[in-house]
């Protein structure tokens, strides 16, 4: 389970939190809204759901005979993940409680996410936040234990009983593991954040353990696949089981570790330094004569202006160079070009976060940059604010 927020929190094979940053495309089938929330199914948990739902069959048909056991294991296939849903929605609550926006929560191959819209601000939230969703996990394996020992149930429903008892319980424990992306792994980052007073120490503190965990769960699969009997089938699953979530995990802390690099180097960004030098046109110049002016003015980019010298346009990098030379005496710069509304107009001097929730507000390939005067300072380009983080 994992849970996202700016930057993206994860989790482990069942839910989590996190945020992310601007516009993104759907993170699978949407289901509807709970609570004002979107709920999306990744088409990978059919796979899974397939998987389970096989799997669970042959205990099944222990108690009922087929062709009912399947729809019986599949039933249970979709409880399970009902748990790993009010895991998630858990996290939700709980950050929505302490107002902070959430975006989605999303089911997929190996448990869930819940992605916030903004860091919580303090380490008491991000603990409450994180822990909300393996109590939720224990409270329903309490609950699921409770009943068994209360209730007279029959075969079928005592199976099912059982199972999702010890599924919550699973799910509930293995979230706790100390490593991002998984919730203790947040837990952890709130108790280094406020014995050091920087959330920063505590990302990357909990990061490098998660890498510790996920080369745990990978020797812990190896050994239940050395010694595991059953015609060695159930070990090999184990050992690629365990491989899949070992890379879920290792992944997710080299993020972690990653975005808190990436927000070092946040406030040096100034778009000042990034820019490129502009070449002013008429929208009537050639193609061709426009580049050879950007080359004699050593300018990185095209603007398109009036006879007074005021942009109206930026001339697309990217349709420039797909332009072949032949033709580019033929073209006009003015057809390259897209115009100049306030979003895409930033002053020069912006830097820092500043600048990145301007390119957020307006995704776009190329700004405008100007000065306080009201003239052209240069052009920046986003493929230079993205190469800033390049290697990190």
């Amino acid at each position: 389970m994992t849970h996202s927020a700016p930057p993206t929190q994860g989790k482990t094979p069942a839910g989590g939190p996190g945020p992310d940053d601007g516009p993104t495309q759907r993170p699978g089938l949407h289901m509807g809204r709970v609570l004002g929330v979107p709920v999306y199914v990744s088409p990978s948990w059919f796979l899974v759901a397939i998987l389970v739902t096989v799997m669970f069959e042959g205990q099944v048909h222990d108690v009922v005979d087929r062709p009912l056991s399947y729809l019986v294991a599949f039933t249970y296939a979709v409880l399970l993940y009902g748990s790993v849903f009010v895991h998630e929605l858990s996290h939700a609550v709980t950050a929505r409680i302490f107002g902070l926006p959430v975006r989605s929560v999303t089911l997929h191959v190996l448990g869930g996410e819940t992605a916030i819209e903004r860091e919580a601000p303090n380490p008491g939230r991000e603990f409450l936040i994180a822990f909300a969703g393996p109590l939720t996990n224990l409270v329903l394996a309490g609950l699921g234990l409770l009943a068994h020992a209360t209730l007279a149930l029959p075969d079928v429903a005592l199976l099912l009983l059982e199972a999702l008892t010890f599924a919550n319980l699973l799910v509930g424990l293995f979230n706790l593991l100390p490593g991002l992306p998984l919730d203790g792994g947040r837990l952890v980052r709130a108790a280094v954040w406020k014995a050091t007073g920087r959330s920063r120490s505590g990302a990357i503190f909990a990061g490098w353990v998660g890498r510790a965990v996920a080369i745990g769960c990978l020797v812990a699969g190896a050994f239940l696949a050395t010694y595991t009997t059953a015609d060695g089938g159930i070990g090999w699953l184990a050992l690629l089981w365990s491989a899949l979530i070992a890379s879920f995990i290792w992944v997710g802390a080299t993020q972690a570790i990653r975005a808190e690099r990436v927000r070092d180097r946040i406030p040096l960004l100034s778009a000042r330094s990034l820019a490129r030098r502009a070449t002013l046109v008429t929208a009537s110049t050639p193609l061709a004569e426009a580049i050879r002016r950007a080359h004699d003015d050593h300018a990185g980019a095209i603007v398109i202006a009036d006879h007074d010298g005021r942009p109206l346009g930026l001339v697309n990098e990217k349709a420039v160079t797909a332009t072949p030379e032949h033709r580019r005496p033929w073209i006009t710069a003015g057809e390259l070009s897209r115009g100049i509304h306030d979003d895409l107009t930033l002053p020069a001097d912006i830097t820092g976060d500043d600048l990145l929730d301007a390119l957020r507000r307006a995704p776009a390939s190329e700004y405008l940059l100007i000065e306080p005067d009201g003239s052209v300072y240069g052009v920046l380009a986003v493929t230079d604010v993205d190469r800033t983080f390049t290697g990190i």
